[in-house]
């Protein structure tokens, strides 16, 4: 690089997910492990219990020994997808189970609350739980498909980062 080209600026994207993983795969993390690991957060990231995902991520990372780093990640990552799936999940899973739709009005949840708190939080958990288990169903058949996916990705990208095709830091 000549003294007249600035360096590349990269995005928050490439900053924040691009480098860690490219980082990673440099440090010798197996492109399949890393495969694994990133499709596990992606799918427990989207699980219907909000605010379950860290703890159940970092655990299954431990128990599978997979990568923590790159499960965090992904997990964070789909946040936002989380937010938008708890519904439809909550949803199917109702249809699935045959029980009764979960009201989506403030009106409707606040009178319930008012007149019979305990019916609402057993109805609540039904909800979830019958979202859970569709979650766990989905997520088993989806987990391995990704990963077979990211896979051959992941070992392209090994590979040029041998070839120092993907420079972790810009050259100043």
């Amino acid at each position: 690089m000549t003294q007249n080209q600035t360096p590349p600026q990269h995005g928050w994207a490439y900053r924040r997910i691009a480098l860690p993983i490219l980082a990673l795969l440099r440090r010798g993390a197996s492109p399949e492990k890393l495969a694994w690991s990133l499709a596990a957060g992606t799918l427990i990231g989207i699980n219907p219990i909000l605010g379950s995902t860290t703890v159940l991520c970092l655990a299954l990372a431990f128990i599978f020994r997979l990568n923590i780093v790159a499960s965090q990640i992904t997990n964070h990552l789909v946040y936002p997808l989380q937010l938008i799936l708890v519904i439809p999940f909550i949803r199917l899973g109702s249809r699935l189970f045959h029980t009764a739709p979960m009201p989506l009005s403030a009106k409707e949840l606040l009178h319930a609350a008012r007149t019979s708190p305990l019916k609402l939080a057993r109805e609540l958990w039904l909800w979830e739980s019958h979202a859970l288990v569709l979650w766990v169903i989905l997520s088993a058949a989806l987990i391995p498909i990704l990963a077979l996916v990211l896979t051959p990705i992941l070992r392209r990208l090994l590979v040029r980062i041998q070839r120092h095709e993907y420079p972790l830091i810009p050259e100043a």
